[in-house]
């Protein structure tokens, strides 16, 4: 196979990730399905009227031309389309988070395993220049055994990510803990080289939600002009609507596999955008900014060279999409199935993330009752 023959199931928003398969010599846009025609006409333009175009998704996996399928569909459909797409003998690249429950994912998993196709989760973060760097000092021993990690995440753009639309429904994403904060989470168990075991989490709806009409939209409320939370983009449902429900303050605490103890912070009304990493390990504290692109290793008295010096990372900066990642994601997709290379986010990986994700959903829901992290259902 020369090329890969992609199709796209939700063309818009994520669904925007295929521009950089368009662009590869090792791959081909053949096909997209959506349920907005707008959408669809949209991806036409991008990719070419040559494609084919659908609002029904079978349609598209019914096709032989087709050998892959992009699911960047809202989270809600993942199961149902990955499920569908690698039924049907295609390779799936699923977006995170692989489903909105633990159950869901374990289905995807089983249905992975039955198929003989490939499947990766779209954890871009994993791509980026700022945490591979992080990864080799980690990996290289500079700080020891890790023991302990720390993630905050100041979500400042948090209304119109997440509050304007599905997202701020239970039935659309579950918790933005498994939303958003799949690829905090995943990132912690990459960083950290172990998964989940259990959580404790607390949370609420502190800022977003009321009691204005679910039908109302920015463009037509009268409170338009004082509004901070005011948007012209398609997303403009209003954010104060009687339907939210999903929190938007949530901490949970971790415990990992190995002993090693986590947290983890994320606020969606806050005046600044900004995702912070600490890993503590036995000789050093390692810790990152993502708007200044550095990260910082502070060592420990070692006895040895190593406690002769603190060390600053200036991060080179990339081309492309989500920080330059999404063109390696892309890439690395090409490479899993065209020359079988295993791919840097694993199915495995994509459901531990979602559930410790939904573990603390539901703890917080409980009154921060501890929940395990269950086995994978095979």
């Amino acid at each position: 196979m020369d090329k890969l023959r992609i199709g796209v199931i939700g063309v818009c928003g994520r669904g925007g990730i295929a521009n950089s398969w368009r662009d590869s010599d090792r791959a081909v846009i053949v096909g997209g399905a959506d349920v907005y025609e707008q959408a669809l006409a949209d991806f036409r333009e991008r990719m070419g009227e040559q494609v084919f175009t659908t609002l029904d998704y079978r349609e598209l996996l019914d096709r032989s031309d087709v050998d892959a399928i992009a699911v960047t569909s809202p989270d809600f459909m993942h199961e149902e389309h990955a499920v569908a797409a690698l039924q049907a003998g295609k390779h799936v690249f699923c977006e995170k988070p692989l489903a909105i429950s633990t159950a869901g994912c374990d289905t995807i998993l089983r249905t992975w395993k039955a198929s003989g196709k490939k499947l990766m989760v779209g954890f871009n973060m994993r791509y980026m220049n700022i945490f591979r760097v992080m990864k080799e000092i980690i990996e290289s021993g500079t700080i020891g055994e890790v023991k302990a990690a720390w993630c905050r995440h100041f979500v400042g753009h948090g209304c119109n990510f997440y509050y304007q639309d599905w997202h701020a429904t239970i039935a659309g994403s579950n918790s933005l803990l498994l939303q958003k904060g799949s690829h905090d989470i995943d990132m912690i168990h990459w960083l950290t080289g172990q998964y989940t075991k259990r959580v404790a989490a607390f949370g609420g709806l502190d800022f977003f939600g009321g009691d204005k009409p679910n039908d109302l939209r920015c463009d037509a409320c009268d409170e338009a002009d004082t509004c901070f939370e005011y948007s012209e983009n398609r997303r403009n449902q209003c954010a104060f609507r009687q339907e939210v429900e999903v929190e938007d303050n949530n901490v949970m605490v971790m415990e990992l596999d190995g002993g090693i103890k986590a947290s983890y912070l994320q606020c969606h009304f806050t005046p600044d955008y900004h995702r912070n990493y600490t890993i503590i390990g036995t000789e050093g504290r390692l810790e990152n900014s993502e708007p200044e692109m550095k990260v910082w290793v502070k060592m420990r008295r070692a006895h040895s060279w190593k406690e002769l010096a603190d060390r600053t990372y200036n991060i080179r900066p990339a081309m492309g999409g989500h920080g330059g990642a999404d063109p390696v994601i892309t890439n690395d997709f090409l490479d899993m199935v065209l020359e079988g290379k295993e791919p840097l986010a694993t199915p495995v990986a994509g459901r531990m993330s979602v559930a410790a994700g939904c573990a603390g959903a539901d703890s917080m829901r409980s009154g921060g009752a501890v929940q395990q992290v269950p086995e994978i259902d095979w």
